[in-house]
């Protein structure tokens, strides 16, 4: 009884087979066909390799939502060299209402050298560079985003000469800590003192003729530091052509959470346009010698998350491209040979046409093919 439930049973599962086996005298092989599977394996093996590497390969996704974070603080990194002695310079920022200003204690005044090294020369070149083909191709941000803590370090190197000139300009380099709000962060003559209404700088103690707001911006950027991180200023250099000068750079920012497969960081995004103007009273042209860096904050936040394709994405797209190149072939090579079948059809008709019928006296027809003579002399 049991072989004969286990017989059914298998007979059973026999019947439900979607894939009947077709017995080997009865398959018939051409050479058409097998040019045509050749071509079929090569293009199943191509499309393999390059989903095989659209699989390997990630791609990042935004995301925008409103900031509803706005009791946290602002970090501002910055690392600027003007070509003024550090005594000379004062660097503060003023929020919104210009009634309170914001702590200045991170930023460090350095004596340096503002012409740079041949070296320094090739990095800020290669930076600017960088710069003019991500304003060219944005797509590029994806690539630095992805790279971040993996890239080389995108702070300017070290002096490697020992230059024996004295120093004529000053690194202001650091970090400082104001209100998520619209601000101004500004460098200019003299240092910044309190004032009841504002503050203030002690520019009368400075002599006209050494005012030259001549600079370099090494590096600008707001909240987390992230390493590898190319913002949009970092390698902009401004000479001044008058002792009288403005520079002025209008800067939005924009929150951004980024997530990768190396890093997540709380950073920011930022545009910039930038101005630059003289300063003539008597032509209308009022206004501060200096530096102004006006930012202001955006209301939305974007989220920048690297996604990859899942596994079982990829298995059905696998699957997809074997059976679909098997149908396909299949049925250009049925729909070939049809063609091909009925050309040749036509060709071995026409070999054999009617002979045409010779009469004869007594009335008949010989329907015979006339047999050739023999021209031989």
């Amino acid at each position: 009884m049991r072989r004969l439930n286990r017989k059914k049973t298998l007979n059973l599962v026999k019947e439900l087979d979607a894939f009947p086996k077709v017995p080997q005298s009865y398959v018939e092989t051409s050479a058409s066909g097998g040019t045509v599977s050749l071509i079929a394996f090569t293009t199943m093996a191509l499309l393999t390799i390059m989903e095989f590497s659209v699989y390997q390969d990630t791609w990042m996704k935004y995301e925008y939502e409103v900031d509803k974070d706005f009791s946290s603080k602002l970090r501002i990194n910055i690392d600027i060299t003007v070509a003024m002695k550090c005594q000379y310079v004062g660097a503060d920022v003023l929020d919104l209402a210009e009634t309170m200003v914001a702590s200045a204690d991170g930023l460090v005044y350095e004596p340096a050298i503002f012409d740079l090294s041949p070296q320094q020369k090739e990095w800020q070149r290669m930076l600017q560079l960088i710069q003019s083909r991500l304003q060219e191709e944005h797509s590029l941000q994806d690539v630095i985003f992805k790279s971040a803590f993996k890239s080389a370090s995108t702070a300017l190197p070290p002096r490697e000469d020992d230059s024996l000139q004295s120093p004529d300009a000053c690194r202001i380099h650091g970090h400082l800590y104001v209100n998520k709000v619209a601000g101004n962060f500004h460098i200019t003559v003299g240092k910044a003192i309190p004032h009841p209404r504002g503050h203030a700088h002690l520019a009368a103690l400075v002599n006209h003729d050494s005012y030259n707001f001549s600079h370099r911006i090494d590096h600008l950027s707001f909240g987390e530091l992230v390493p590898g991180i190319i913002n949009p200023l970092d390698g902009t250099e401004k000479i001044a052509i008058d002792h009288n000068q403005m520079f002025q750079y209008f800067i939005t920012v924009v929150p951004t959470k980024l997530h990768t497969y190396k890093i997540s960081a709380d950073t920011h995004q930022f545009s910039v346009t930038e101005r630059e103007r003289i300063i003539n009273h008597a032509a209308g042209s009022h206004g501060v010698s200096g530096i102004f860096m006006k930012y202001d904050l955006s209301s939305l936040m974007v989220t920048v998350t690297e996604e990859h394709m899942p596994f079982w994405q990829f298995f059905v797209r696998l699957c997809g491209i074997v059976g679909g190149i098997f149908s396909t072939t299949g049925m250009l090579h049925g729909i070939g040979k049809f063609i091909v079948e009925i050309i040749c059809c036509r060709f071995r008709l026409g070999a054999y046409k009617p002979v045409h019928s010779v009469p004869f006296e007594d009335g008949h027809t010989d329907n015979h093919l006339p047999l050739l003579e023999n021209n031989t002399h």
